[in-house]
């Protein structure tokens, strides 16, 4: 009697088990918002594969210098701990050692791309379509920073870090002058004149640091017709009035005594300082080219009341760094989660801005996103107001082509002329506009030359491609 009893009390057990089993396996699953999920693995359940992922770029620093791309690196791989990530250290030529290791089948799986055109040409990118029309984070970058990563209707590099291009303004020393500083929405006559109107070379006081990237920006101010050094949709119009204008202010600025880099030793020696950027940093120059990422040094050490303007007409300028995703890699998935991470990614770019908080280390790249709480989290700790006046004025924005047009380097920089400059029998590009710049030839007798040359190159490049 007493083993029947125990025999049912176990057989009860059995079915009180199964019914909670059976019970827990029909159960409705919650609602999945697609916020958690990644494209690594989609089922918690499953172990995932340990993979290794290599990954070469040279802001990482050192080892010993611990930076904040390092630290990136390592709270990946916390929240990740299937990925392991190795980083290849590059010496020497960039693109020399990545041919190099690509020739050997040893191309990282992640790598910073110096030009993309190069990288290209030699095949080594993955097409990242799939994984980015998948990618809600993607579809929040900026429309103008993901033409920097396309080529033929494909996403073919990972947007890594952003810079604008502009100028920034020491307010105090206009005020000081009572005159009106230069704004962002200001015209290019209202730039000229107060270029002008604050130098006074004997009193240690002049307009700008250089005059040679004039040239490059005036014709997009002057013209919304006009693109980065005139190259828009394709094309260069280095024989329009718009360029002939900005060479010429160039120009005016080099041979007037308007810039302090191309002052005469003497004069010189009315400023306080070894170079452009001690001059202005002592308040010395009222308006400083450079790129978003000087905004750090300029808050530490400039004395008086700044900002960043940009160029005249409200346009801003940005120049994008992009990783590349090596065609060869076994692990596309792993490779596009880390360079998202690395990146645009929300939470990866949440992450970067802790870090930066809690190891006393500074975001020197602005957010490739239109995500509001990116924007505000980031944009609560710049004191700089135009940088953010400037992000809004991104529909609008132009494109530094230096890094992603093909032949663009050809056509701004080396390639030869056949025209004579000093011992130079056939100079360059960039020789023959600096000359020009620097009132040593008039851009009138070569502008239809220089304009056929850039363009020739430009098409070279681009059929090389095909």
């Amino acid at each position: 009697m007493k083993k029947l009893l125990s025999l049912l009390a176990v057989l009860a057990l059995v079915f009180v088990m199964a019914a909670c089993s059976s019970k827990t396996n029909t159960d409705p699953k919650p609602a999945d918002n697609g916020k958690d999920k990644d494209p690594v693995t989609e089922n918690p359940a499953e172990k995932p594969e340990e993979v290794t992922l290599t990954y070469s770029n040279w802001s990482v620093g050192t080892e010993e210098e611990e930076n904040l791309e390092r630290l990136m690196v390592k709270a990946f791989q916390d929240k990740y701990p299937h990925i392991k990530v190795e980083i290849q250290e590059i010496a020497g030529d960039w693109n020399e050692a990545l041919a190099t290791a690509a020739s050997a089948g040893k191309l990282p799986d992640v790598f910073m791309l110096s030009q993309l055109p190069l990288a290209l040409s030699n095949d080594w990118l993955l097409d990242l379509n799939e994984l980015t029309a998948a990618d809600e984070d993607f579809q929040n970058v900026p429309e103008i920073v993901r033409q920097s990563a396309t080529f033929n209707d494909k996403i073919v590099a990972v947007p890594f870090a952003q810079h604008f291009l502009g100028y920034f303004v020491n307010k105090d020393l206009f005020n000081a002058a009572n005159l009106d500083y230069p704004e962002m929405d200001g015209t290019v006559e209202e730039f000229t004149k107060a270029v002008k109107d604050i130098t006074n070379v004997n009193a240690g006081v002049v307009g700008l640091n250089h005059p040679f990237s004039i040239a490059d920006w005036y014709p997009a101010a002057a013209s919304a017709d006009m693109g980065w050094f005139t190259y828009n949709d394709g094309e260069y119009a280095l024989d329009s009035k718009e360029f002939l204008a900005g060479v010429n202010f160039a120009k005016e600025v080099a041979t007037n005594g308007y810039a302090y880099d191309t002052l005469t030793d003497d004069q010189k020696a009315n400023f306080k300082g070894e170079h452009a950027g001690e001059v202005f940093a002592a308040g010395e120059i009222g308006l400083f080219w450079d790129g978003s990422w000087a905004t750090t040094n300029f808050t530490e050490n400039a004395g008086f009341d700044f900002d960043f303007i940009g160029i005249p007409g409200g346009r801003t300028v940005i120049t994008n760094d992009l990783l590349g995703l090596s065609k060869s890699t076994k692990h596309a998935e792993e490779a596009y989660l880390f360079a998202k991470w690395m990146s645009f990614g929300k939470e990866g770019f949440m992450k970067r801005m802790e870090i930066a908080d809690t190891e006393g280390k500074t975001v020197n790249t602005l957010p490739l996103t239109d995500d509001e709480e990116i924007l505000e989290e980031y944009f609560s700790q710049l004191t700089v107001p135009g940088i953010r006046k400037a992000y809004d004025h991104l529909s609008e924005a132009i494109l530094e082509p230096v890094k992603t047009v093909p032949g663009y380097v050809q056509s701004r920089w080396e390639a030869p002329t056949g025209i004579k400059i000093g011992d130079n029998e056939n100079a360059n590009m960039a020789a023959l506009l600096d000359n020009i710049i620097k009132g040593e030839l008039k851009i009138e007798d070569y502008a239809a030359q220089m304009n056929q040359l850039a363009n020739d190159k430009s098409k070279e490049a681009l059929e090389a491609l095909q």
